[in-house]
């Protein structure tokens, strides 16, 4: 019968939690408020705003500045360095986050930050160094031009920009999940007999394949957007080494500025594309 007395007098006397919904009316409306102009200023009005300019003078001018041989050069080259870049970082994330952890070894610490390094380095200073090491004058280039292979001003330095830029998106979200989800599996797994690919396989991939989707695909966005380095390094060629976000450059510098915001509206519907896929894969996970 003290029973619900007692159960209300231990209620009553556990502290109770700070809510943020404490706050008075004014100040989630003023934060509120701040949030939506932030992202109105800076996200929704520049992706308007391209997308308003591209179909500034129709919608046939709209595809009629995909005619020209630059600009579907350019479409083609993106998706070229795009297909290699992507499975390289792919094979490098998993094999870095499944070394971070899964196993012990020194110089742990210094394996991430080096995979981080490219958060903090600005991409010229990164196609820059690649022009020291592979251009004419540098370590390499006279090696490498000896075998026939020519790095700097071509396509094989747009790819090592590009995969420089993307290195850590996909080992960055596969790092936290499998650090999550512990070593117990896999040494189940192996005391049962499997083999380290077959416990792979069969116990860390599914627990971390929708973090694996979701980095591959935001690497491959911040591949086909990539600029700065790719700038340094492929010399800006028209029809040669232009990415898409060179020949936006270009010809925006040359006033056709309908052609450049309808191949700007190109990586723009892609990010969007992204952003769908990313809350696609985040539904169905949690489902």
């Amino acid at each position: 019968m003290h029973t619900p007395k007692l159960h209300r007098f231990r209620a009553a006397a556990l502290p109770r939690t700070p809510s943020a919904t404490t706050e008075s009316p004014a100040v989630r409306w003023l934060l509120t408020a701040i949030t939506v102009t932030f992202l109105t200023v800076f996200l929704l009005l520049p992706l308007f705003t391209v997308f308003q300019q591209a179909f500034a003078r129709g919608v046939e001018m709209y595809f009629a500045s995909f005619d020209d041989r630059f600009v579907r050069h350019s479409i083609r080259l993106t998706l070229m360095t795009a297909a290699i870049a992507v499975p390289l970082n792919l094979i490098f994330g998993v094999a870095a986050a499944w070394a971070v952890t899964k196993f012990d070894f020194r110089g742990k610490s210094l394996l991430v930050t080096i995979i981080d390094l490219p958060f903090s380095v600005s991409p010229v200073i990164a196609g820059f160094v690649f022009i020291l090491i592979f251009g004419a004058h540098g370590y390499l280039g006279p090696w490498v031009e000896q075998m026939g292979i020519r790095v700097v001003f071509a396509f094989p330095g747009i790819v090592l920009a590009t995969t420089f830029g993307t290195v850590p998106f996909i080992a960055r979200e596969l790092i936290p999940l499998m650090e999550a989800q512990g070593r117990d599996e896999e040494y189940a797994a192996m005391t049962l007999g499997a083999s380290g690919w077959r416990t792979f396989f069969k116990v860390t991939l599914p627990n971390v394949k929708w973090g694996l989707f979701y980095g591959v695909i935001l690497c491959n966005a911040r591949a086909m957007g990539e600029f700065g380095g790719v700038e340094v390094v492929s010399g800006s060629i028209s029809g040669r080494t232009n990415t898409m976000t060179l020949q936006i450059q270009q010809l925006y510098f040359d006033y056709a500025t309908v052609p450049a915001f309808a191949l700007a509206s190109i990586l723009a519907f892609l990010a969007l594309l992204t952003l769908i896929l990313k809350n696609a894969l985040e539904w169905w996970a949690h489902r």
